[in-house]
């Protein structure tokens, strides 16, 4: 277990000292992070998981039953947000989308053959959706497979901005995405409508 820290002043990297096999210090981007604990770990199989993340029963597990198969180069887990309406429209529709779209978000967990990582070149350091451009290299790959096992993630952002306007907000981001808005312009997009109104409201 490698704990990437991207210069925090919480004290995540000392908590984090003594719960991990390895702890990565990197400035901070999240491309660059993974990276950098991609290159750290020492395994055949790569995992990319958020530290706010609740992780089924049995992952590994599951992991490794997915890449038995030597035609994948990479999986995912599908998310669940907690109950309401709004949340399973959220979660059922970052799948299915997804699926047809070919996209996924570090949330999801993407797992993935260190050889695969390297064949893509691992995350790139772009403004933003660094993880969507790695899924989209890892599926130009080879086969993709994705787990019916849920991670739960947390709903801090969308209690924080509302949860019917975050989940309006990715929706426009994934669009203008899709219709090819480059990286650049849709990075001051998602800090206006993703972070800031989160900082207002904290």
């Amino acid at each position: 277990m490698i704990v990437a820290d991207g210069g925090s002043s919480d004290g995540t990297d000392k908590l984090a000292a003594g719960l991990c096999d390895r702890l990565v210090e990197s400035q901070r981007s999240r491309a660059v992070q993974m990276n950098a604990g991609a290159h750290a770990a020492h395994g055949e199989i790569l995992w990319f998981v958020h530290a706010d993340a609740e992780l089924p029963a049995q992952c590994l597990d599951e992991i490794a039953r997915i890449m038995a198969d030597s035609n994948v180069v990479g999986g995912y887990f599908r998310i669940r947000l907690p109950q309401g309406l709004i949340y399973r429209l959220t979660d059922s529709f970052a799948h299915y989308a997804g699926m047809l779209l070919r996209m996924r978000c570090g949330d999801h967990g993407i797992f993935c053959r260190r050889t695969a990582f390297a064949d893509v070149g691992g995350f790139p350091t772009v403004p933003l959706m660094e993880d969507v451009e790695f899924f989209r290299r890892l599926h130009r790959c080879g086969h993709v497979v994705h787990s019916q096992k849920r991670i739960v993630i947390s709903p801090r952002r969308y209690e924080a901005i509302g949860r019917a306007r975050l989940t309006f907000a990715y929706g426009f981001i994934a669009t203008l995405y899709i219709l090819g808005v480059p990286l650049s312009m849709l990075a001051p997009i998602y800090k206006r409508m993703c972070c800031d109104c989160c900082s207002r409201h904290r």
